[in-house]
């Protein structure tokens, strides 16, 4: 394991407003198809994400001379990919703020080891905290009770305590999934159950913007409106479809050594101005095309 780092002096720390509330001059977001935004469709092709909508949030917040993002989240990336291509990358960058969300597409390969997993992730923690002002590191997602994916909870738990111990160590916010409710309603995920819809990337916007305390966010945990009641042939019929749709073609990749990121490029691999969602979506079709 890395040793605890001196956080003192850092380079690339944000700053603050008058009133205190944190603000960050730039952002890097880091991981795999959560971060990507795989779920929530945009313009062109483009997915948006929770990332970019923090990335909003934070374009409000941002201190005179403008508000830099990058995301460099790719679908499908292994944590020792991610590491290789994209944490040297934010490093270079120095930018106030990075989200380093990895791991979960290993924890869902047979055999993998979490505590392995956790060290190789600290390291690279250690490497960011550097380099990078404020790391925000993230936890798994509880899959209780979801089909298949509720086998792995033990093996997600241990991973998420780690996390948290590393988080605890070199003084990183923790967005914290496990322990945010709202993404129990299946309206928080796309059809494929693999990934968050729309509505969850929001939800987990919001908890970013709460674990950096920036004020006047919505509760993330707000309830979903009530839904009527689905007869258990509607959902057997449901799990039959989503196992037919998406499980076997997933499982199908896995043993093929396929991912689902194999052609695809980061959608933003530079640190470049971001005002927004709306007035950056002509760059982002400018960029695509």
């Amino acid at each position: 394991m890395a040793g605890t780092p001196d956080l003192t002096d850092e380079p690339g720390a944000h700053g603050a407003s008058p009133s205190g509330t944190p603000s960050f001059g730039s952002y890097a977001a880091v991981g795999d198809s959560f971060t990507e935004g795989v779920g929530d469709p945009g313009p062109n092709g483009l997915y948006v994400g929770w990332a970019d909508r923090l990335a909003a949030v934070l374009a409000g917040q941002a201190p005179p001379g403008g508000f830099h993002y990058a995301n460099l989240a790719v679908r499908g990336r292994l944590l020792d990919q991610i590491i290789a291509e994209q944490v040297p990358l934010a490093a270079r960058f120095a930018p106030d703020l990075v989200t380093f969300c990895a791991g979960g597409n290993d924890i869902l390969r047979p055999g993998s080891d979490p505590d392995d997993l956790a060290a190789r992730f600290e390291a690279a923690v250690a490497s960011l905290r550097r380099h990078v002002g404020t790391v925000v590191v993230s936890t798994g997602f509880d899959t209780r009770g979801v089909p298949v994916l509720g086998l792995l909870r033990g093996k997600i738990a241990t991973y998420n305590g780690h996390i948290r111990a590393i988080a605890d160590r070199y003084q990183c916010p923790v967005l914290d999934l496990w322990s945010l409710r709202s993404l129990r309603d299946p309206r928080a995920w796309s059809e494929d159950r693999l990934h968050l819809s729309a509505e969850g990337h929001t939800r987990v916007a919001r908890l970013a913007a709460q674990a950096l305390g920036l004020p006047g966010q919505a509760d993330p945990d707000t309830p979903f409106p009530p839904r009527p009641r689905r007869l258990p042939a509607q959902v057997r019929r449901e799990n039959v479809r989503w196992a037919r749709e998406y499980l076997a073609p997933w499982v199908g990749r896995r043993l093929r050594g396929r991912s689902s990121g194999d052609t695809v490029l980061a959608k933003r691999p530079a640190l470049l101005p971001f005002t927004g969602l709306d007035t950056d979506a002509a760059g982002a079709a400018k960029r695509a095309g």
